[in-house]
């Protein structure tokens, strides 16, 4: 059987939950358009992460692999355009790594883009009434060092597609973050469930602006 592969982040920067891997764990040994759901949770430290994920894919040589990363401060579920090939970290990873204008990959392309379709997924998730947008970065800390690395080896396996969204705090993590925006478990769950199905049944995607002026 034909799999789809979800990865999620452990908790970061002193939050005791990251609802990247609450809002997919459920989904794992599910059977779903056909194709069984496999996920595994990714360490947020550079380099780590990205041996976890090559490993998991070369394990499962999966159909589908969907990345989702916790954005703090954000107000709806945001499907990544483009990764870069930079880490600049802010903070320090879960190690105390905190790499500075280093490459992701060395001598890798610039950017990759998303091979999911993105508008797509987006206006999928606005017809179910869930807040969704089409991101243009997706920083240059773990997530984007992960969707780089993603999409650079998915690059030679033209047969998978793959992609990374981020999505908002939940409500018990805003509520430690005066004026953060949030979104429950079962609206995120219902969002990557739409976002796998749309991945997986369009090959095309649709010419939505999804675009920004800054």
């Amino acid at each position: 059987m034909k799999t789809v592969l979800l990865m999620g982040f452990e908790p970061f920067e002193q939050e005791v939950v990251n609802p990247s891997w609450e809002a997919i764990a459920g989904f794992h040994g599910q059977i779903m358009a056909g194709y069984h759901i496999i996920c595994r949770q990714l360490p947020c430290v550079f380099g780590e992460s990205l041996d976890m994920l090559f490993t998991a894919i070369d394990r499962f040589s999966p159909a589908l692999v969907i990345a989702v990363g916790q954005a703090g401060g954000r107000t709806d579920i945001s499907i990544e355009r483009i990764a870069i090939n930079i880490d600049d970290a802010r903070i320090a990873d879960n190690k105390g790594n905190q790499p500075i204008d280093q490459p992701v990959i060395a001598d890798g392309p610039t950017a990759w883009l998303s091979t999911l379709p993105i508008k797509s997924i987006v206006w999928a998730l606005q017809q179910a009434g869930i807040p969704a947008s089409v991101s243009q970065t997706a920083g240059t800390f773990v997530c984007n060092h992960v969707m780089y690395g993603l999409l650079h080896m998915l690059s030679q396996r033209p047969m998978s597609k793959g992609g990374f969204i981020h999505i908002p705090y939940l409500p018990q993590q805003a509520a430690a973050h005066l004026g953060a925006a949030s979104m429950s478990l079962e609206t995120m769950q219902r969002g990557i469930e739409i976002a796998i199905l749309t991945a997986l049944s369009v090959e095309t995607d649709i010419p939505l602006t999804g675009g920004a002026t800054h």
